[in-house]
């Protein structure tokens, strides 16, 4: 059954207020975790000149915002929790679009790179395409997009008052191609421990330059 307007406002609507509600508590459980990883597999990729132009999409509480700041490149965070945003304004010293993912308004050719840290299995499957094909236009050409989701087999819905999408390799790859994205690298995390140890697949993507 496809999931209908309000379905998606009630995903949207939900989701958000989970993390409005654990902003402060989830600032506290998330500030120290060691993503340099992820970090250094967007930035080594982009092939313009620095300081880069990125989104930090679903920035939450801005300790990636705060990390590319530092790095000093131009860093503006997307988060659709109200709480969360005002949280990574205050942490980081970036501008932060308050956008649900759902409903994106977002520039054409703005950006060399986005960074989707665990955002982007928030997202419908139904919805994911064209939210991918928003994505791929708010990238210059040439740019980079770096994504890290919980992997699975296909399962969706609710989990633990979250909405959630969780793909495998396979699946994601399609999805990514289909946007009009070329592959440039996969591996899953954490690192160095055996595959059913490593609940997280992150993998980078290249917008064609024409």
């Amino acid at each position: 059954m496809p999931l209908t307007t309000d379905d998606l406002k009630q995903i949207a609507a939900q989701t958000l207020a989970h993390y409005d509600q654990r902003a402060q508590a989830f600032w506290e459980g998330t500030r120290d975790h060691d993503v340099s990883q992820n970090v250094a597999a967007l930035l080594q990729h982009i092939e313009a000149t620095p300081p880069f132009e990125l989104l930090d999409f679903g920035c939450g509480p801005g300790r990636d915002l705060t990390t590319f700041k530092a790095l000093g490149h131009h860093a503006i965070g997307l988060e659709g929790s109200t709480q969360l945003a005002a949280l990574a304004r205050t942490n980081s010293g970036c501008e932060v679009l308050e956008q649900n993912f759902l409903e994106l308004d977002l520039p054409s050719s703005r950006f060399d790179g986005v960074f989707a840290n665990a955002a982007l299995f928030h997202v419908p499957s139904q919805e994911l395409p064209r939210v991918l094909r928003e994505l791929h236009t708010a990238l210059r050409p040439g740019g980079v997009l770096f994504s890290s989701n919980p992997r699975g087999d296909g399962e969706e819905g609710w989990n633990r008052g979250r909405f959630g999408a969780y793909h495998d390799w396979e699946t994601w790859r399609g999805y990514m191609n289909a946007a009009g994205f070329v592959e440039l690298t996969h591996y899953y995390r954490p690192p160095g421990l055996p595959r059913e140890q490593q609940p997280w697949l992150g993998s980078v993507w290249r917008k064609p330059q024409s």
